[in-house]
């Protein structure tokens, strides 16, 4: 420990972060530029599409569509979180980025995807509630019990990662200030520090219980609870409506947890993690809206009635 605050005193403290991202060749650079760009448009067009749909459709004002255009907004924040300064980072000379600058963007990138987890859990309760119990479903879900249950995950996922930023942000940095990431991130920061960054990974471990595991667990349950239910409904139409309810929040809590069950099992710190965690960081978001669009026969209804032009249109 000595030795540790011996070789502290002797480095001056860093200002700055270095985020390498993808330090390839400028051609590569350009490349990735363009298509991340295309994919980020992409993405941001989706979900604003889904939040301008719940938004103004009558047929969509209920609790499932209200989780689901709240999904929308936390997409749209958590890519605006990241993307538009990686591509910053591929065109500019300038990779840097401030302390404080760095710490802001961790903070809401864990805030805003432990949310994502939480919310997911919300939504599988909701399904339940309605497949279990449909004739009680709209007296237990009220405005005020959804309404309620849309905020308890932001309080939830922001108070989570306040207490991950604090204690991370709490470590002395100095010397090396190169991230390998395209991101500021929990554990690139981590190895970075030049004191004891114990602590702060015990928190961070405890942190991902809590926002991971436990959610997880709950959205198994209740799936587990949903399927034997629809198994014993003896029509088929019957079996096949209540699954319809449920499929599109079972297609994206898969492919949420399956990219983050592949970032967690790896090694920390790989140099494929920067890769991995372009699939959680846009292209989920980006694929959320054509999943409730393209498998929700609600949704391409509202779609197909209501187009944005046609609003502008009769308005004027």
């Amino acid at each position: 420990m000595n030795a540790d605050i011996a070789e502290y005193d002797n480095k001056t403290a860093i200002k700055e972060f270095i985020l390498l991202a993808f330090s390839n060749s400028q051609d590569i650079q350009i490349f990735l530029f363009v298509i991340i760009l295309l994919v980020y448009i992409t993405c941001i067009s989706g979900n604003v599409s889904i939040i301008f749909l719940v938004s103004t459709e009558t047929s969509l004002q209920t609790p499932m569509y209200f989780f689901i255009g709240t999904l929308a907004v936390l997409e749209v924040m958590f890519v605006t979180d990241t993307i538009p300064k990686l591509l910053d980072n591929l065109i500019s000379y300038n990779k840097s980025i401030s302390i404080l600058g760095c710490f802001t963007q961790m903070f809401f990138f864990n805030g805003l995807g432990i949310t994502e987890c939480y919310l997911l859990t919300v939504m599988a309760f909701d399904r339940h509630l309605a497949i279990n119990s449909p004739l009680h479903y709209s007296t237990i879900m009220n405005k005020q019990i959804f309404v309620a249950l849309d905020l308890v995950p932001w309080i939830i996922g922001f108070c989570i990662s306040f207490m991950t930023t604090l204690f991370t942000a709490r470590l002395n940095y100095c010397g090396r200030n190169r991230i390998n990431h395209f991101i500021c991130d929990l554990a690139p920061l981590q190895s970075l520090a030049c004191s004891d960054p114990f602590l702060s990974r015990r928190i961070t471990l405890i942190a991902a219980v809590l926002a991971n595991v436990i959610p997880f667990i709950f959205i198994i349950a209740c799936y587990i609870r949903i399927i034997i239910t629809i198994c014993n409904i003896k029509s088929a139409e019957g079996k096949q409506k209540a699954f319809s309810t449920c499929s599109s929040h079972l297609a994206v809590a898969c492919m949420f947890y399956g990219t983050a069950s592949i970032v967690y099992s790896r090694p920390s710190g790989s140099q494929y993690d920067k890769y991995i965690a372009v699939m959680y960081t846009l292209f989920t978001p980006l694929l959320n809206p054509f999943i409730y669009t393209l498998r929700n026969n609600d949704v391409k209804s509202a779609a197909r009635k209501s187009w944005l032009i046609k609003k502008v249109l009769e308005k004027t």
